[in-house]
């Protein structure tokens, strides 16, 4: 594994695109979210539809994503994950808005996980109408080996909650692709099914980690009847297709604990706290 200060290079490394908010972009994004809306215009959530990054196919990786090497560096790890983390909101964004999503890479780090050698790249993007910041919003992303043969140990049920408020959600094939489609992300692991189960291990076709994110950003601001002021999340197991899950929120004294729980097991594959 090479060591981080071999990466340092990228830090700083900056790429910026604009993008304007339409009537069908907004309504597309909230027809794929029925039964989980809250009361905004534009839901929470929405920016990760604007300006996406976008190459041709001879700049594609092999799990769909732009390759790494041309913003993203080119770790020695070959697996993606969103692993989460924090949206910070100092207004909001409004249909005809002209957006500019200014993107920097703030770090580089490698640790030794349980299960092999992760490299994280901390992403920060900033979302401007106007050339002032509505959103600033920092991406965790991890590489990870490709899974050695072998039983992995199944994650535990998470503890009994009373919620204040839930949402019931299937995720299906369809979700998943009108999501990636809203998105342009083109990570197979999301519609090839013998690429996401083969190639990487897993034992479905995965839910996107900003997809259930924005469930529960909505669900905070279904209770706050706005946005929070701030939304930090973690992705804690994988989410696959058509296992149904709850999303659920309480109130805490640090702010709206949420969470995604799968109905069949109670593993909770996504937690967050929303801030007022």
């Amino acid at each position: 594994m090479r060591d981080a200060d071999d990466y340092s290079g990228w830090i700083g490394h900056r790429i910026s695109r604009s993008e304007i908010v339409t009537d069908r972009m907004v309504e597309h994004f909230r027809l794929t979210l029925t039964g989980t809306r809250g009361p905004l215009g534009v839901p929470a959530g929405f920016h990760w539809c604007l300006a996406p990054d976008a190459v041709e196919p001879a700049d594609f990786g092999r799990d769909g994503h732009p390759r790494t090497g041309i913003f993203l560096p080119a770790l020695p790890l070959p697996r993606r994950m969103w692993a989460g983390g924090e949206v910070v909101w100092s207004g909001e964004i409004g249909l005809g808005d002209t957006v500019e999503r200014i993107s920097t890479i703030r770090d580089v780090t490698f640790k030794q996980g349980r299960s092999g050698p992760l490299g994280f790249v901390t992403v920060d993007h900033e979302y401007l109408v106007g050339g002032e910041v509505r959103i600033r919003d920092r991406q965790d992303i991890v590489y990870r080996e490709d899974p050695k043969p072998g039983v992995q140990p199944a994650p535990k049920a998470g503890e009994p909650w009373e919620p204040v408020r839930s949402w019931k959600i299937t995720p299906t094939s369809t979700l998943l692709f009108r999501y990636s489609a809203l998105t342009f992300n083109g990570h197979r692991i999301h519609y090839d099914h013998p690429y996401a189960t083969g190639v990487e291990g897993y034992d479905g076709l995965v839910v996107h980690g900003p997809l259930q994110s924005t469930w529960m950003q909505n669900l905070a601001a279904d209770l706050l009847g706005r946005l929070p002021a701030s939304f930090a999340y973690r992705g804690l197991s994988p989410l696959t297709c058509d296992r149904p899950v709850t999303v659920e929120a309480r109130q805490t004294d640090e702010g709206i604990e949420l969470r995604v729980r799968r109905d069949e097991d109670g593993v909770v594959t996504m937690q967050g706290l929303a801030r007022a």
